[in-house]
């Protein structure tokens, strides 16, 4: 915690002065994101960081793997489906981005063992259980995943409606940890291709 409190006073002392207006206006005005970015939580990927975003730019909903899961409204605890209702029904961003990563955990518990353990995270994992007869190594799953992740995002009514009512865009990436290179999916062909090397077919 030490070197976590010494890192908000770096924050505090040298970066917020830069932000101070931003800040205040987003205290006042409150948040408008352009985008929302469906990232894994794991702590070798940070959107905002990887964006180059300031605050206010992203809404950033993170679980193990980057997953979403089907509609499925009952009384359950959906907290990434809430987080998703928020960005689309409420602050309407105009962009859902499926940001994965290369090495990820959950993706790699899915294809060693079929199901990772734990009281909460092989159930959860389940959700890209069709991706184990699709993919043939953790690299191929881990770009199915977010196909998979795509696809189930259009089960959710009010996002399949703004979609296809041209005010919402999906898009699919990877992060590449040891690169730092982005590769994003070219949904007309399924196929993903790194942003240095150019963006064709990609909707921005």
């Amino acid at each position: 915690m030490r070197k976590l409190i010494e890192g908000f006073l770096n924050f505090r002392a040298n970066a917020f002065p830069e932000y101070a207006r931003r800040f205040q206006w987003l205290a006042e005005v409150g948040q408008n994101p352009r985008a929302a970015v469906v990232a894994c939580c794991d702590s070798r990927v940070d959107p905002q960081m990887i964006f180059s975003a300031g605050p206010g730019d992203l809404f950033i909903i993170r679980n193990v793997a980057n997953l979403i899961p089907p509609y499925h409204p009952n009384s359950d605890f959906h907290g990434t489906s809430a987080a998703l209702e928020f960005a689309v029904r409420q602050l309407r961003v105009g962009d859902i981005i499926v940001m994965g990563h290369t090495h990820c955990g959950g993706v790699k518990a899915l294809m060693a063992e079929g199901e990772a353990d734990g009281d909460f995270i092989g159930n959860w994992m389940a959700i890209a259980k069709s991706v184990r007869g699709k993919a043939k190594d953790v690299s191929d799953a881990e770009r199915e995943v977010i196909r998979l992740t795509i696809a189930n995002l259009l089960t959710f009514p009010w996002i399949k409606a703004a979609v296809e009512g041209g005010g919402l865009r999906l898009h699919g990436c990877l992060f590449d940890v040891a690169d730092a290179d982005l590769l994003l999916l070219n949904q007309a062909t399924g196929q993903f291709k790194s942003v240095q090397d150019g963006i064709e077919g990609v909707p921005l």
